[in-house]
């Protein structure tokens, strides 16, 4: 089962606060292996690794395109910062990147594009066909608030403690097409739902199926959005492969005959909304029970469910770094503690930058 992850990160000036130069600081990159790529805001940078096969091999894509946008970044004056929402107040806005598409989308959805100055993770995970893709999504919903917690990257955003781990995905929520997918009954009642909502315009184009997991249009993938960016590239590839074992895990329940989990649509989105409060500093919904479980012990939990279909280095990286989140907590904790210290948020800039190799 191979894997690619795609990070969004925030470009800033050295006091931390949005540049609006995404669009030349990916003009000038000279891409390696990966991508680098615009955002749908001059204040954003992604990167998109190649089609990886193991976890050290991504993670090893991971921290050379990082660095590579670092080093691009650099040169300018400028930074990359990995978090869900802009930490300081700004006096301008992030700005539309000059593209047709992107500033259609602007225009046409007013305000709510305000929410798009944000930044996620994205994970593609190989899988046969888009129909065994929507039999998995149904199977891995209930998993979707724990890859959330674990993943809180996003507590400031323009200049105060929004009071939320991941204000990103609360702030997502606003675009019409985003949030947990339904429970489908087959692909072609995906396919339905989605020209619905095109007729609507609550879409402008297919691109925007912005649900927290969807089958590619293009690709043999099942495309994971649910993750605010990562701090660390180790963090990344956590998610990376810890995406591709779920999906491995929903593969033998379906091979099996094991039925998805009937969670409710409506019970769905509580449970992710209280996964973004709390990160793993609170309390995080259960996919096995529903029930609350402590966020200290959600990575033991993943460790236990991925323990089956991940092998020696992969299953290495993935013990060591959940090890790590449970001991020292999510972005989301790191970005509090650093602001703890001083009470600066350019403290929270500093701590979080990603440096050129």
């Amino acid at each position: 089962m191979t894997v690619g992850v795609e990070e969004e990160f925030l470009l800033v000036r050295q006091d931390g606060r949005l540049a609006r130069f995404g669009p030349e600081v990916v003009g000038a990159a000279e891409e390696p292996d990966g991508e680098l790529q615009e955002e749908i805001t001059r204040s954003q940078v992604e990167l998109a690794t190649p089609v990886c096969a193991s976890g050290d091999q991504l993670l090893a894509q991971l921290k050379q395109l990082r660095s590579e946008l670092a080093a691009k970044a650099a040169a300018r004056g400028l930074r990359v910062l990995p978090s869900g929402t802009p930490l300081l107040a700004e006096t301008e806005s992030a700005g539309i990147t000059p593209r047709a598409r992107y500033e259609r989308i602007a225009a046409f959805f007013g305000a709510i594009a305000n929410a798009a100055t944000n930044c996620g993770a994205h994970v593609h995970v190989s899988i046969p066909d888009r129909a065994t893709g929507i039999e998995i999504s149904n199977r891995l919903r209930p998993w979707l608030p724990v890859l959330l917690a674990l993943t809180a990257n996003s507590p400031y955003v323009d200049g105060v403690d929004s009071g939320y781990s991941s204000w990103r995905y609360v702030r997502w929520a606003l675009w019409p097409s985003a949030g947990p997918p339904p429970m489908f009954e087959s692909l072609a009642h995906y396919e339905d739902s989605v020209a619905a909502m095109l007729r609507a315009g609550a879409m402008v184009d297919r691109g925007m199926v912005y649900w927290d997991i969807r089958p590619s249009d293009t690709q043999p993938t099942l495309e994971f959005r649910i993750g605010d960016v990562a701090v660390t590239a180790e963090q990344s590839a956590l998610l990376g492969i810890g995406v591709a074992g779920l999906v491995a895990r929903a593969m033998d329940d379906i091979e099996r005959g094991r039925p998805a989990s009937p969670l409710r649509q409506e019970v769905l989105r509580a449970f992710l909304w209280r996964a973004a409060r709390d990160g793993l500093a609170g309390w995080c919904p259960s996919p096995l029970t529903g029930e609350l479980m402590p966020g200290r012990d959600v990575p033991g939990l993943l460790a236990e469910k991925l323990r089956p279909v991940l092998r020696g280095p992969d299953l290495d990286l993935a013990r060591f770094v959940l090890r790590k989140l449970a001991v020292e907590g999510c972005g989301a904790q790191r970005q509090r503690a650093a602001y703890a210290r001083n009470n600066r948020l350019t403290d929270v800039v500093d701590e979080l930058v990603w440096r050129p190799a």
